[in-house]
C-alpha cells in the first residue's frame, strides 16, 4: 500500500515539484495549502485540502482521514523585506504555524518530518563556503522564523521522539523540464524569473543591486540549485528517515546547493545566451545586509543522503526557467 505523505505548502513552487517526485516514487502526496501564495492548479498528484497550518482543527481532520507516515513542511511566508516591515506576520505564520503542526503530529503519532529551511538561518557568512556547523545568526525575521522552527523541531525530537531532517536551501531556480510546473510568485523578487521576464518584455528593466562588491565582476554571487534537485533531496531525506541501521533516521540538517557561486552579471549573461535576447537592466545601490557571496558546502547531503544535483550547469538550469516562462500562455501549472 502506498504511504500518504502530508505536504504543507504543496501548491507552491518547491512543494508542487516535491509532490510530483513523491508521486513518481510511489507515495501519495496529500497537499495542505491555504492558497495565499500557492496555486490550486499545481495540485495534480494527490488529494488537496485547502487549509492553513495555523488551523489546528483542520490539521486534526487531515491526520485522522489520511494518517500520513511523514510530513514535508513547506508552508511559509518567504519575503525577507516584508518580514522586516511586518515581523508579526512571519512569526505567526512561520514559527507558530510550525508549532501548531508539530503539536498535531505529536498528538496523532506522526514521528517523521522533512522541514523546508533556508540558508537565511546563517546570516552573514563568517567562512565560505557555508557548512552546516556555521553559527546560526539570522539577520531578519524571516531567517529568525526558520531558525526558531529548527529549534522547536529539535526540542520535539528530544521530548517526543520526532525524527527530522531540516533542509537549508540556497537559491531555488528553474522549472520542471516536462512542463506544467514553474516559478510564479506575486510579487516576484527572485533574480532568475525577474531577468527572464525582463528579457521577454513582461516587466520593466531589472534592477541590479550593487556593482561594487568585492567579487570578480562587482556583482553579488549566489549558489543556485534546480527546483527538481531540491525535490529529489526531500525524497532522499524521507527515505533516510525511514531507513534502519546505525545512521538511519538520525535527526540532522543539510545544506542544499551546487557548492558553486554565480554572480548576477553571470546570470544575466547566461539568460541572454539561452534566450538570444538582451536582459534590460539598470544599476542600483546595494541593499542593506546583502552579503557579497553566499555559497553552500553541500557535501554532507551527498555523503549521508546520497543526494547529488543533476542540474549542475547554469545555462541548463536557466533553459528550464526560460522554456517555462516563454510558454506561459500555454502552461498548466502555477
Amino acid at each position: 500500500m502506498s504511504q500518504n505523505v502530508l505536504v504543507t505548502g504543496g501548491a507552491g513552487y518547491i512543494g508542487s515539484h516535491a509532490c510530483k517526485v513523491l508521486a513518481q516514487a510511489g507515495y501519495i502526496p496529500v497537499t495542505l495549502d491555504n492558497l495565499v501564495y500557492g496555486h490550486a492548479n499545481a495540485v495534480r498528484f494527490g488529494p488537496f485540502v485547502q487549509a492553513d497550518v495555523l488551523d489546528r482543527a483542520a490539521l486534526d481532520r487531515v491526520f485522522a482521514e489520511y494518517n500520513p507516515g511523514v510530513v514535508m513542511h513547506f508552508a511559509a511566508f518567504t519575503y525577507v523585506g516584508e518580514s522586516v516591515t511586518d515581523p508579526g506576520r512571519y512569526y505567526r505564520n512561520n514559527a507558530v504555524g510550525t508549532l501548531t503542526l508539530l503539536e498535531a503530529m505529536r498528538d496523532h503519532g506522526c514521528a517523521r518530518l522533512v522541514f523546508s529551511s533556508s540558508c537565511a538561518v546563517y546570516g552573514l557568512p563568517q567562512i565560505l563556503p557555508l557548512a552546516e556547523d556555521h553559527p546560526l545568526a539570522p539577520m531578519n525575521p524571516y531567517g529568525v522564523s526558520k531558525a526558531m522552527s529548527e529549534h522547536m523541531i529539535a526540542d520535539f525530537g528530544q521530548a517526543h521522539g520526532l525524527k527530522s531532517v531540516c533542509l537549508r536551501y540556497f537559491n531555488a531556480a528553474g522549472a520542471d523540464p516536462e512542463g506544467g510546473l514553474g516559478e510564479d510568485h506575486d510579487p516576484e523578487t527572485h533574480l532568475i524569473p525577474l531577468a527572464v521576464e525582463a528579457a521577454l518584455g513582461q516587466r520593466p528593466p531589472l534592477q541590479v543591486f550593487g556593482s561594487d562588491y568585492p567579487t570578480p565582476d562587482g556583482t553579488a554571487v549566489r549558489d543556485y540549485v534546480h527546483v527538481l534537485d531540491l525535490a529529489q533531496a526531500h525524497l532522499a531525506a524521507l527515505r533516510f528517515l525511514e531507513s534502519d541501521g546505525e545512521a538511519g533516521g538520525k535527526s540532522t540538517a543539510f545544506n542544499l546547493g551546487l557548492g558553486q557561486g554565480f554572480s548576477v552579471a553571470e546570470v544575466l549573461a547566461a539568460v541572454e545566451a539561452v534566450s538570444g535576447r538582451a536582459v534590460p537592466h539598470t544599476l542600483a545601490p546595494r541593499r542593506p545586509g546583502d552579503p557579497p557571496r553566499l555559497v553552500a558546502e553541500a557535501t554532507l547531503a551527498e555523503r549521508v543522503l546520497g543526494w547529488r544535483p543533476e542540474f549542475t550547469d547554469l545555462r541548463e538550469i536557466l533553459r528550464t526557467a526560460w522554456d517555462w516562462h516563454a510558454g506561459a500562455r500555454d502552461r498548466v501549472g502555477p
